[in-house]
């Protein structure tokens, strides 16, 4: 495994599944994603964080944890597999709130023009 990190960022290329995974951390929430090679390799550890926010975001959301002033924090898996994409999460990450229904969120991936990278994946394991 490789991995590159920076300020409220951190990636990873997993050399044995070819695959390149992605997060970034703001104000206690975070975002985990799947990248693409040319996004990994753009990263280094003089990217400015909202750089690296933009790079990381345009690829597959695979989770996300909200935890902000806007109501009670909540967690939405995309896809069950995000840990396969950033090891160091792993299967056990139980952050605090509520985690959305698989339904809630096949309807969420459906609706919203932001998650339709999701929609094939999600499809496929209904």
């Amino acid at each position: 495994m490789q991995y590159k990190e920076g300020t409220g960022w951190k990636a990873c290329y997993n050399e044995e599944k070819g695959t390149y995974g992605a997060e970034i951390i703001f104000q206690g929430s975070w975002g985990l994603y799947e990248i693409s090679a040319a996004v990994y390799n753009s990263l280094n550890k003089n990217t400015r964080s909202s750089e690296a926010e933009e790079l990381i975001s345009s690829g597959r959301h695979l989770y996300s944890h909200v935890n902000d002033r806007c109501g009670p924090p909540y967690t939405i898996v995309f896809d069950d597999d995000y840990a396969e994409y950033c090891p160091w999460m792993g299967k056990k990450s139980n952050p605090s709130g509520k985690k959305w229904s698989k339904e809630m969120t096949d309807a969420a991936v459906e609706l919203f023009d932001s998650e339709k990278q999701n929609r094939e994946q999600r499809r496929k394991k209904k």
